[in-house]
């Protein structure tokens, strides 16, 4: 027998011999989860229980357990929770240790080396960058700033639709439209438009619609949050990353990164050069306040790996909340009227809902956020990384842990909620007139996150759900389809969009010349 094979059955019960190793009875036990193999752990059973986010929460069902320990490869302790209190003592009593990120292959090739922000792991980099984000790209002076750019999109959306309704025939009598479709498309473009001072990528479609190049833009950066921290095999073996690509994880990200880079870099340099030839003397988006950032000055690699972090992280949230809105109204026609009543009280008919509405619209805003509960578009939140061993809920998380606060879990607690399965937005409105706020302090949901690797964008992207959701609802009375009943609100198996693109007839519900004709 050679040599290496001896020593590598050595050091494997050696490793094996540890990792099973029953802790002391003096110390807290590990959370409530299937036992381990040795080495492996269970990466058997994930491989055999896809997707992954049903088998864990299928497990904590299993188990009776809000925390679940989910061992895998050698040393990985994987910690779900769908408990609010085990939340907060997480993402707030403990907020400091729970900081990190892992080093997982899809963040490393998205941000070329942990260049960006919300995946960097816990260091110098990530709080560079989250000084850059929060006091020049999001602060409330750059979002009104950004304006403009927004009203315009919200105007050529509603001109699109009702473009649309023009082409009505005996079948319909109105626009048939994939609702699907239209959000992400608007996501797209007004992120762009804010980004790199385009729109378009191409020349899009007579109509106003998306064409080849916007469409294949957007399904490659959703292709990318697909893989991002997707359980792939060699993020818990990390010595066998390069050497295979067992899940396919590897090829179907650097695809979609290719294809997204190759429509912003070649725009990115261009900018660049501009700036340094004296070609461009005026900010006037985001990547201008990027390229001009002095301290520290940004590489042009950090630069595009951040611009691809803030087009991934805009277009899912409100283009799925708004697709499972406009689904549920349909079904229940009683809570579209609301809606559309609240939009007649506080801006009336003779003109479209603009930004400076939307404190009022509480109503709407209890619409996304019942949304954010029970449909949210990813089952967890980039899970955190504890930078020591901690006891949270009186059990052991070890340093290094993986921390998966879950979504669907949180959001579909019976212990707290009543009749969660059921979408309800007067659930979220106290009766006293106050605002209602898409975001839950207490973690009985989670929409944005908390804490210091909450959501930096949570204004831009709370704006930019309820003016989606305002002017789809104020522009146009929606009805299922002439040979449908209703819209099956199917959840797709291996996520938590609807298992089929919502298609629904549109029809105007203002005087025509409200609607935008540029």
């Amino acid at each position: 027998m050679p040599l290496t094979i001896i020593l590598f059955v050595f050091m494997f019960i050696f490793v094996a011999s540890i990792l099973n190793k029953k802790p002391s009875s003096k110390s807290p036990p590990l959370p409530p989860g299937p036992t381990p193999l040795p080495f492996i752990g269970c990466i058997i059973q994930m491989l055999l229980n896809k997707p992954t986010f049903r088998w864990i929460h299928n497990l904590m069902d299993q188990f009776d357990t809000p925390i679940l320990c989910i061992r895998l490869g050698p040393s990985t302790h994987v910690i779900a929770v769908s408990s609010p209190n085990i939340a907060c003592e997480i993402l707030k009593k403990q907020d400091d240790i729970f900081i990190s990120r892992p080093d997982f292959m899809s963040a490393y090739l998205i941000s070329d080396g942990y260049l960006n922000t919300a995946m960097s792991p816990f260091g110098e980099q990530w709080k560079k960058m989250k000084r850059v984000i929060n006091r020049e790209m999001f602060s409330s002076p750059m979002l009104k700033w950004l304006q403009p750019k927004r009203d315009e999109e919200a105007d050529l959306l509603v001109r699109y639709i009702f473009n649309q309704t023009k082409k009505q025939d005996d079948v319909t009598e109105g626009g048939l439209i994939n609702i699907r479709t239209v959000t992400q498309q608007f996501c797209g473009n007004m992120m762009r438009n804010m980004i790199l001072g385009r729109r378009l990528i191409g020349r899009g479609m007579e109509d106003g619609g998306p064409g080849e190049e916007e469409t294949e833009h957007v399904e490659a950066l959703l292709s990318i949050l697909e893989y991002l921290y997707a359980f792939c095999v060699t993020d818990y073996f990390p010595w066998l990353r390069g050497k295979t690509d067992l899940d396919g994880h590897e090829k179907n990200t650097r695809a979609a990164i290719a294809t997204v880079r190759k429509y912003q870099d070649s725009l990115i340099d261009e900018r660049i050069r501009m700036w340094n030839n004296g070609g461009r003397m005026e900010k006037c988006d985001l990547l201008d306040v990027l390229i001009q950032h002095d301290n520290p000055k940004l590489s042009p690699e950090g630069i595009k790996a951040q611009i691809i972090e803030l087009m991934v992280a805009t277009i899912d949230n409100p283009s799925n909340a708004v697709e499972w809105i406009i689904g549920e109204m349909l079904n229940e026609p009683m809570i579209q009227k609301r809606a559309v009543d609240e939009l007649d009280h506080v801006v009336g008919h003779d003109r479209l809902v603009e930004e400076q509405d939307l404190p009022q619209l509480n109503y709407i805003k209890a619409c996304i956020k019942e949304a954010f509960r029970l449909h949210p578009f990813a089952p967890f939140i980039l899970p955190h990384v504890s930078i020591m061993d901690t006891t949270v809920a009186g059990y052991f998380i070890p340093k290094g842990s993986h921390i998966l606060l879950s979504r669907y879990g949180l959001g579909r607690n019976t212990n707290v909620w009543e009749d969660p399965l059921r979408f309800n937005p007067d659930r979220h409105l106290d009766g006293e007139g106050k605002q209602v706020v898409l975001s839950n302090d207490e973690l009985r949901m989670i929409s944005f996150g908390t804490g210091k690797r909450s959501c930096p964008a949570m204004m831009l992207g709370s704006t930019l759900t309820i003016m989606l959701l305002a002017r789809m609802i104020q522009g146009f009375t929606w009805e299922v389809p002439r040979n449908k009943r209703c819209v099956d609100l199917v959840e797709n198996h291996d996520d938590l969009s609807l298992a089929q693109p919502l298609v629904a007839v549109a029809k105007p519900r203002l005087p025509s010349c409200i609607y935008p004709t540029f």
